[in-house]
């Protein structure tokens, strides 16, 4: 009995021990020997105590918004560059990685890509054109300073019948606007490492969809170096076994594997955009926790387990306090998705996931 409550106090100094130590560092700290650990930024995040509290735990950053078409490149004619030039020069100052998210999107685009002055879809080389003009405006004022792009962003299409999303990108130009975007990419910054990102990647039906594409970008020598695998997840999936066959499956290729939008939802994902409704409760109670700490540490020890083929993990916001789950798929629920609360303090699931780098 002696022994037995010797054992058992000696376990709960070590767990305290443990944690007091681990409030002096940061995520970024505890894997350094594994990947860096990113997280999405808006300008505004990167200001007062957020701004400090982001050069503690990560060491690389994703522009949220700023950096996409839409956003940077608003007018055939203008550029908006204040936002994702301050997120930049704050990674230049601090000596942050910067992960450049999206050169290429559906989404978030301007209808001017798409359109001539009487409302008409433009032709194929009028796209191309603006796409490459796009491309290499873009890359090239942030040549040597974002190591790695997003290039194509969730072209894969939602409906397990087709490949490519019928995007207007699609429509005009076929498969050829996910080739160029790569080749005009790679022409602006040789050394930039260039990803394809997409989304439920660990669905087997469409990770063979997404296997299927980037098998003929591989073969075709286009300059590809790696697969985003986005990562918004929750507590119901993906599976250990799916999670591990996406990994294996992709680095085949040859491609680097990261994981680039990372949440962890305490929800299964709606697919219609709604309001939460008079009543209904978004309570974080402890079976939500328990079940997200699992997730967590199941997570973070298949990515450990390849570290030889994952290249970084970019959490998607910063903490619970604001994450885009507050607005979509239900507006006005929170997911608590996050490694750190709305208070910014670590999680349950934090001091699960930095003991899986120890």
């Amino acid at each position: 009995m002696k022994n037995w409550f010797t054992t058992i106090l000696l376990l709960v100094v070590h767990s305290s021990l443990f944690a007091q130590q681990d409030t002096t560092i940061g995520l970024k700290d505890y894997f350094k020997d594994y990947f860096p650990m990113g997280v999405a930024v808006s300008p505004a995040s990167l200001e007062g105590f957020e701004g400090k509290f982001i050069l503690k735990h990560f060491n690389s950053i994703t522009p949220e918004n700023v950096m996409k078409p839409g956003p940077i490149h608003p007018e055939e004619n203008r550029y908006h560059w204040k936002d994702a030039d301050n997120i930049v020069a704050f990674a230049q100052k601090n000596n942050l990685k910067v992960r450049g998210h999206a050169l290429c999107w559906h989404q978030q685009t301007g209808d001017w890509f798409f359109k001539d002055s009487q409302g008409k879809l433009v032709s194929k080389q009028v796209l191309l054109g603006r796409l490459k003009d796009h491309i290499t405006t873009v890359v090239s004022r942030y040549k040597g300073k974002i190591y790695a792009w997003d290039v194509v962003n969730e072209a894969i299409d939602d409906d397990p019948k087709n490949l490519l999303r019928n995007s207007l990108w699609y429509q005009i130009c076929g498969e050829e606007f996910i080739v160029k975007a790569f080749e005009y990419a790679h022409a602006a910054d040789p050394d930039a490492l260039l990803f394809y990102n997409d989304y439920n990647t660990e669905r087997p039906e469409k990770r063979e969809r997404v296997y299927k594409l980037l098998k003929k970008l591989v073969d075709a020598k286009v300059p590809i170096h790696g697969v985003g695998l986005q990562a918004h997840w929750s507590i119901f999936e993906p599976t250990r076994q799916e999670l591990e066959d996406a990994i294996k499956q992709f680095s085949s290729l040859g491609l680097k594997i990261q994981f680039t939008e990372l949440d962890v939802s305490v929800y299964k994902w709606e697919k219609f955009d709604r309001e939460k409704k008079p009543g209904e409760t978004d309570t974080y109670t402890p079976d939500l926790e328990e079940k997200q700490v699992a997730q967590y540490k199941m997570f973070f020890e298949t990515f450990i387990k390849y570290k030889s083929v994952i290249t970084g993990i970019t959490f998607w916001n910063v903490s619970d306090r604001y994450t885009w789950l507050d607005f979509y798929p239900v507006k006005g629920r929170k997911n608590y998705p996050l490694l750190f609360d709305q208070h910014y303090k670590p999680k349950r699931a934090y001091w699960e996931v930095v003991r899986e780098a120890h």
